[in-house]
């Protein structure tokens, strides 16, 4: 009765196929090293681009490419900070009048500094 029972299998678990007469693509291996000391290879098809750096098999770490050039620098670009954006967007003369127009209202009394100063205050309690 047990040579009848239907067996059941996950789809994609395992493949019946055997890897006999089947010519797998050629191969190249490649050695990288990290910087801990350890040596590794991994196959690449020959047709494959060859990385430059690799992630370390046993610690993680970045594996540089044994007997190959390094990998290229990256640009940084330059933080830009608030004032560069700023000025990106107008020039100083023009930021002279706004501050020049902001004091002329604030010290002729359009704008009520304590009113202001405690709606704020409530919008954060």
């Amino acid at each position: 009765m047990s040579e009848r029972a239907l067996r059941g299998t996950r789809l994609g678990a395992t493949s019946y196929e055997t890897d006999r007469g089947i010519d797998l693509a050629p191969r190249q291996t490649v050695e990288y090293a990290c910087t801990n000391g350890h040596r590794f290879e991994v196959p690449f098809s020959v047709e494959a681009e060859v990385p430059p750096q690799w992630e370390c098999r046993t610690c993680g770490a970045e594996a540089l490419l044994v007997d190959g050039e390094g990998p290229e620098e990256k640009k940084i670009k330059p933080a830009r900070t608030h004032w560069d954006m700023l000025m990106e967007r107008r020039t100083r003369e023009e930021l002279e009048e706004v501050l020049a127009e902001r004091l002329a209202i604030l010290r002729s009394g359009g704008i009520n500094l304590a009113v202001h100063h405690r709606s704020a205050n409530r919008k954060s309690a």
